[in-house]
C-alpha cells in the first residue's frame, strides 16, 4: 500500500521517484509553488534529490492552549505575508477554545506535503495550487467539505470555484487569486502619443511605435511561456483541452494566437526579457527597457519596493478576435481525506476563507479576494488594481490534467523555436497536439 501511495504522489507532483523493493525511498523534493509568482512557470522545478527526513518546516508561532492542535502547512512567502496569515490563525484561536492552530510556512513545500501524505500523517489543512488540483483529486487525497462547512460557497467567483471542482464536486475554497493584465509605462506611452491598447491590432501598433532599437527600448517584453501565451489562445477562441477531455490545440484559432504572439517577437517590437538583461518581464519593465508587459498583480509590490519611481498604470489585457480572456492563478485550502481532525480542519479553513478572514488576508493588497461580496470594499482600498479584479469575470483557470508538464514544456520550446526561425506555428502545434494526445490517451 505504501508503494502505491508513493507512486501516486510521484505522479501527483510530476517527478521521478526511486523506490527500492517498494519499501525504502522517500518522496523527492521540488521547488515550492506560489499562488502569485513573480514569473509564473508552467511547472515546478524538477527535483534532483530526496529528503532523508520528514517535514523540516517550522511553525511561525508555536501555539499554546488546551485545545486540539491543528497544523496548516503552506509554502513560504514574504515575512509580511507569513506574519499576516499567522495573525489570522491566531484570531481563530482566540475565537474559540476547542482547537489551537498554527501555520507552518515551508521553503520546500512540495517535498514536505508529499512526505506527510505518504507517511500517513498529513497536516490538518494545506495549500493546493490549481495547477496541482487535478492530481490531488486523481490520487484521492482531498476530503470533500460536509454540507454547511464552508460559509456561502456561492459567493466565490464561479471561475475560481470551478478551479477546485471536479465532476461536480467542490473540494476546497479558494484562498486568493491573481490574474494577468497589461502593465504599461505612462510616461513612455504619453511621450509617443500612444493610447492604451484595447485589442490585438492596437497592441501591435502600440508595440511597434514604442520601439526604438537605437536606444535599446522595445514596446513589450514577452516570455516564451505557456502561462502567458495561453491567455492569447483563449482570446482567439481556442482551447487547450476540449470539453470532451481530448487535446484540441492544433486548430486555426491556436495558429492565429501563436502567429500573433510570436509575430510580436520576430518583428522586433517585443523581446524576451533576457534580451534586455533581465530575469523576467517585470524586471525589464522596471528598468524601462520595455513599455508594456503582460503580468499579474504580483508586479505591484515588486515595483513599489525596488523601483518606486517608475510611473505605470494597469489595464485589462487587450481583447482578441473572440473577446476578452485572461488566466487566473489560484490556491485553495485543502483538507486531507485521512486527516485526524476533520471537524477542526474545516472550521479552520472556513475561518480563513469566510468574509472576515479573507478580508483581513487580502487587505494586504498582495492578492485578491475570491469572494464577490468583498469586491467593492477591496477596490475602494486598491482602485488601481481594478483591471486585475475585473479579469475574474472572464478568466480561465491555469489548470490542466495530471502530468501536463510535457505539453506546457512543448509550448515553451515551440515559441522559442519559432522566434529563432527553427520551426513554424503549424509544426509546433502538431508537436504540442501529439504530446497532449499521448498524455491523455486512455
Amino acid at each position: 500500500m505504501r508503494c502505491k501511495i508513493l507512486l501516486g504522489l510521484a505522479t501527483l507532483f510530476g517527478v521521478s521517484l526511486i523506490i527500492t523493493a517498494c519499501g525504502g525511498g522517500a518522496a523527492p523534493t521540488t521547488a515550492p509553488p506560489t499562488s502569485a509568482p513573480a514569473q509564473p512557470t508552467t511547472a515546478p522545478a524538477q527535483p534532483t534529490t530526496a529528503p532523508a527526513q520528514p517535514t523540516t518546516a517550522q511553525p511561525t508561532q508555536v501555539p499554546s492552549g488546551a485545545g486540539t492542535k491543528l497544523l496548516l502547512l503552506g509554502w513560504s512567502s514574504s515575512d509580511a505575508e507569513n506574519a499576516l496569515l499567522q495573525s489570522i490563525v491566531t484570531d481563530y484561536n482566540s475565537s474559540q477554545k476547542e482547537f489551537v492552530a498554527s501555520f507552518t510556512p515551508s521553503a520546500q513545500y512540495d517535498a514536505d506535503i508529499q512526505t506527510a501524505l505518504a507517511g500517513g500523517s498529513p497536516p490538518d489543512a494545506f495549500y493546493v495550487d490549481s495547477s496541482k488540483f487535478p492530481d490531488f483529486v486523481k490520487n484521492k487525497v482531498l476530503a470533500v467539505p460536509p454540507a454547511g462547512a464552508i460559509d456561502n460557497p456561492d459567493d466565490f467567483y464561479p471561475s475560481l470555484k470551478d478551479s477546485f471542482t471536479s465532476n461536480g464536486t467542490f473540494y476546497c475554497p479558494p484562498k486568493d487569486f491573481s490574474t494577468l493584465g497589461l502593465i504599461y509605462n505612462k510616461k513612455m506611452l504619453d511621450a509617443a502619443g500612444v493610447k492604451v491598447p484595447t485589442n490585438w491590432d492596437e497592441l501591435k501598433a502600440a508595440a511597434q511605435k514604442l520601439t526604438d532599437k537605437s536606444k535599446g527600448v522595445y514596446g513589450m517584453s514577452l516570455s516564451a511561456d505557456a502561462a502567458r501565451w495561453v491567455a492569447f489562445l483563449y482570446q482567439a477562441g481556442g482551447v487547450v483541452v476540449g470539453q470532451d477531455g481530448k487535446m484540441n490545440i492544433d486548430t486555426p484559432e491556436a495558429k492565429q494566437a501563436l502567429d500573433y504572439y510570436t509575430g510580436l517577437l520576430t518583428d522586433g517590437s517585443a523581446v524576451t526579457p533576457d534580451k534586455v538583461d533581465s530575469g523576467w518581464n517585470g524586471e525589464a519593465f522596471a528598468k524601462e527597457k520595455v513599455a508594456m508587459v503582460v503580468e499579474g498583480n504580483w508586479i505591484v509590490p515588486f515595483l513599489a519596493k525596488d523601483y518606486p519611481n517608475v510611473e505605470y498604470n494597469i489595464a485589462e489585457l487587450p481583447a482578441g478576435p473572440k473577446g476578452k480572456a485572461t488566466l487566473a492563478f489560484t490556491v485553495c485550502y485543502g483538507v486531507p481525506q485521512n486527516g485526524k481532525n476533520p471537524d477542526g480542519s474545516w472550521k479552520l479553513v472556513n475561518a480563513l476563507t469566510n468574509q472576515a478572514g479573507m478580508k483581513k488576508w487580502t487587505d494586504l493588497g498582495l492578492a485578491m479576494p475570491t469572494r464577490k461580496s468583498l469586491r467593492d470594499g477591496w477596490l475602494a482600498k486598491f482602485p488601481n488594481l481594478k483591471p486585475f479584479l475585473d479579469g475574474a469575470d472572464y478568466s480561465h483557470p491555469w489548470e490542466f490534467p495530471p502530468g501536463f508538464t510535457a505539453v506546457t514544456d512543448a509550448i515553451n520550446k515551440g515559441i522559442q523555436e519559432i522566434v529563432a526561425g527553427q520551426s513554424t506555428s503549424d509544426g509546433v502545434l502538431k508537436t504540442v497536439q501529439k504530446a497532449g494526445q499521448d498524455l491523455l490517451a486512455p
